[in-house]
């Protein structure tokens, strides 16, 4: 079960009290940038985490500053689309309410998930068109969300370098035969993000199986990149198919 630090309290609570019970993730837009991206992120995240839980989401963006700028942005990093806000909350029988919020911002009624900023100021996608958004998704997702990230060239460098060696093993795994995801694994995965998203510890569990030993058939590690992918969002399945 998802647990997150309520910001209000810092105590964690339960994201989905209610087993199946419809939880409704509100992502709070204040202004556009980096830091106003990262909070869509993190609720996306949420969202993402919710399902794969089996729990029933209504995704909501509120606030009307640059909303078309933010959405355009958020499709770009793999953010999948958000309701339009107000007219959804009557009668949906919600179960619980979580609130996305870069920190400092104001605060809602209600439990809160405060994002860090991201440091430097930077813009909120790549300054080049043909640049791999998912390398800006990966940087941001390199620190926990309550912690500032840093996004300057090095970050970005890293972001990029990790992206391409993990597409092509991937890549080179799916040519062995198919195995499951170990046991072990899936639990070391589903503990990390179900601790108030912990992603950088899912991360490291990726980097983990990335350099295990022969042990680990290559198929499994094939299929725990696409498991945890459904979480990540960062296309680790893209060059299946690309000459070796």
């Amino acid at each position: 079960m998802l647990r997150i630090i309520d910001a209000r309290t810092g105590e964690p609570v339960a994201a989905a009290p209610v087993r199946r019970g419809l939880t409704r993730v509100e992502a709070h837009a204040s202004g556009y940038g980096a830091g106003t991206l990262r909070v869509l992120l993190v609720a996306d995240l949420l969202v993402r985490v919710l399902e794969l839980g089996g729990t029933p989401v209504l995704a909501l963006l509120t606030g009307e500053s640059q909303q078309p700028e933010l959405r355009s942005a958020g499709t770009t990093l793999g953010i999948r689309p958000f309701e339009d806000g107000w007219d959804f909350r009557a009668g949906i029988g919600e179960a619980q309410a979580l609130h996305v919020v870069r920190e400092g911002d104001a605060e809602p009624e209600g439990v809160r998930i405060a994002v860090a900023p991201v440091l430097p100021a930077a813009p909120a996608a790549p300054a080049e068109p043909a640049a791999d958004p998912a390398v800006l998704r990966l940087a941001l997702l390199s620190r926990h969300h309550r912690d500032p990230v840093p996004l300057d060239a090095d970050a970005l460098r890293e972001a990029h370098d990790t992206l391409v060696r993990w597409r092509r093993a991937v890549a080179g795994w799916a040519r062995r035969p198919s195995r499951p995801v170990p046991d072990e694994v899936r639990g070391r995965l589903r503990t990390a993000w179900e601790d108030d998203l912990d992603l950088p510890a899912v991360l490291n569990v990726l980097r983990s199986v990335e350099e295990a030993g022969p042990e680990l058939p290559d198929g499994a590690r094939f299929e725990t990149y696409a498991y945890a992918d459904r979480l990540l969002g960062l296309e680790l399945t893209r060059d299946l198919g690309a000459p070796a």
